[in-house]
């Protein structure tokens, strides 16, 4: 469907923007920077093929779709739709799309960019005083590209659903990717809450907070797709960790025990924990096997703890401000 629309960008910019608020892009990511390539070749002569220059939608969709590509594009193609005075036309009012289009595009403006500085006020004014009775259920319920992926794509399949134009088979692929990609990220998160409650973490650690499913939704609004499972794995496992840890800086460890913590996560070893409080001890065991872990499945050795050991050194920062009553500059 990408292929067959490369020469009409009318048809195919909505049809990319479509995928992405599906969900579906991951698997179309090389064929997506193909089309948005070279409508970037062409962006400052927008009115070629079948587009319209003067077509609010189409020319904020095109801003929008590029910026999140990373391309650095020009926000004064928006000039031509102000008035003689430099301020955008009040005609404009009467296009729903446009303005919606307008108003996400100016989510991705940047500092300093007066034209659509200027923009956003005049399409948020318009958009809230619509009668959303009057407009189609996806102009009137769109969330913006402002949450994570997954949440998204939730959000906007049954919208699409409602929508008489939709494409079934965009629609089937959707709904398939999206349950397919949940069971395995259940799949997931049961291995690692399987590996939480071999911790014991109510009894070892009854100071610490309980996060672990927040933590791995945490990880996979970073990353969801399937390809990095175990990425997830390792990342939602070194900060449910590193949670205990801030929760034995912030609220439970005296200073001095902060202090003992601190040189024995320096030192990386397990033989030299003895002066420890038992719960420390427990923890620092729980740390090291962790890593050994990741070490033998993908860290490069002497490399994988590295991060631990600053994390405490600014953990305990923190602590030594915290018991001295220093409140830090900003600097």
């Amino acid at each position: 469907m990408l292929t067959d629309l490369m020469d009409k960008p009318s048809q195919m910019l909505p049809l990319i923007d479509q995928i992405q608020h599906l969900g579906i892009e991951y698997h179309f990511e090389r064929d997506i920077e193909e089309q948005l390539e070279q409508i970037h070749k062409s962006y400052y002569r927008l009115d070629h093929g079948d587009f319209r220059g003067d077509d609010l939608h189409m020319v904020a969709l095109t801003f929008r779709l590029l910026q999140q590509q990373g391309y650095n594009v020009s926000s004064k193609v928006f000039n031509k739709f102000k008035d003689s005075e430099g301020s955008f036309r009040e005609s404009l009012i009467s296009d729903v799309g446009g303005l919606l289009s307008l108003y996400e595009a100016c989510q991705l403006r940047c500092h300093g960019d007066s034209i659509l500085e200027e923009a956003l006020p005049f399409a948020t004014t318009y958009l809230e005083s619509i009668n959303e009775t009057k407009v189609s259920t996806i102009l009137a319920k769109q969330p913006l590209r402002k949450r994570l992926p997954r949440l998204e794509a939730r959000c906007y399949i049954p919208l699409y659903q409602e929508e008489p134009s939709h494409d079934e088979v965009l629609l089937a692929l959707a709904k398939l990717d999206f349950n397919l990609l949940q069971e395995q990220h259940q799949r997931e998160l049961g291995k690692i809450t399987r590996w939480w409650k071999d911790i014991d973490v109510p009894r070892k650690f009854p100071f610490a907070r309980d996060r672990i499913v927040e933590l791995f939704f945490w990880i996979s609004g970073v990353y969801f797709e399937p390809e990095f499972a175990v990425a997830r794995d390792i990342l939602t496992k070194v900060i449910a960790l590193t949670s205990i840890l801030d929760d034995i800086y912030d609220v439970y460890g005296t200073l001095e025990e902060l202090v003992l913590i601190t040189e024995e996560i320096q030192k990386w070893d397990v033989d030299a924990m003895d002066g420890l409080p038992e719960y420390m001890q427990a923890y620092y065991k729980e740390l090291l096997h962790l890593y050994e872990e990741i070490g033998n499945e993908v860290a490069k050795e002497g490399r994988s703890y590295r991060l631990m050991k600053k994390q405490a050194r600014a953990y305990f920062q923190e602590a030594k401000w915290f018991h001295t009553n220093y409140t830090p500059t900003l600097e």
